[in-house]
């Protein structure tokens, strides 16, 4: 079983994160999944009523994680946090990406939400997964770009395991190497927040709705927490 760690340094400097690891374990990438057709539809609709919009870098839940970037030498309006850049994706074309079902549901729940999201296909994970600080050696392939290899800034915030980087500046991009498609069948699915106090009840809500998603094509689905404790 895959542990996942954040790093005493990471969790000092923000003490207030907690972070809901969804696990699924069986999933069926292939069969139809109109929960999450329905989910986005919804979404769809609603932005192009007036009635709801996505969280912009306005927002306190997209502003601490610009708060964030830029503590760790990271420009935000640059190099987004994928909430961030997903919700103005959005917001600009009226549509969400449709990618594959499991990867639209955690899409649809972290643009509904305002909350940073991701996954990796434990199949292709190597050993356990930390959330730590960039030493620089690091290498990181982008997602989509087989052919690159990448070296994160000394001092960026990155999710590794024992073989390289999985997720650039904190949750800005993932690996190619786990990636998440229609083909995966153990996944962990990742939701994100640095204000815990404020926020925790809004990322569990999101937490058992993404569950509620990927239940009904899976064999078992799961949530645990990771925080500072």
């Amino acid at each position: 079983m895959t542990t996942f760690r954040i790093s005493p340094d990471v969790a000092d400097a923000f003490p207030d994160t907690l972070i809901a690891v969804v696990t699924a374990i069986g999933l069926r990438g292939h069969e139809p999944w109109p929960e999450t057709v329905s989910a986005l539809e919804a979404m769809e609709r609603q932005l192009a009523d007036g009635s709801w919009q996505p969280a912009d870098e306005t927002d306190a839940r997209i502003e601490a994680w610009h708060t964030a970037y830029r503590s760790f030498g990271t420009n935000p309006r640059r190099i987004r946090p994928s909430v961030d850049a997903l919700g103005r994706r959005f917001a600009k074309k009226g549509a969400m990406p449709r990618i594959s079902p499991a990867v639209d549901s955690y899409n649809a729940v972290s643009v509904r939400h305002g909350l940073p999201a991701g996954a990796f296909d434990l199949d292709h994970v190597s050993g356990d997964v930390d959330i730590r600080y960039a030493d620089g050696t690091e290498e990181f392939t982008p997602l989509g770009e087989p052919g690159s290899i990448e070296n994160p800034k000394p001092g960026e915030i990155v999710y590794t395991d024992a073989a390289g980087v999985l997720t650039r500046h904190w949750n800005h991009r993932d690996a190619h190497r786990t990636r998440v498609t229609e083909d995966s069948t153990r996944v962990a699915f990742l939701l994100e927040t640095l204000h815990a106090t404020r926020d925790g009840g809004l990322l569990e809500t999101a937490a058992h709705e993404l569950q509620d998603l990927l239940a009904p094509h899976a064999d078992q689905v799961a949530v645990h927490y990771l925080s500072r404790d």
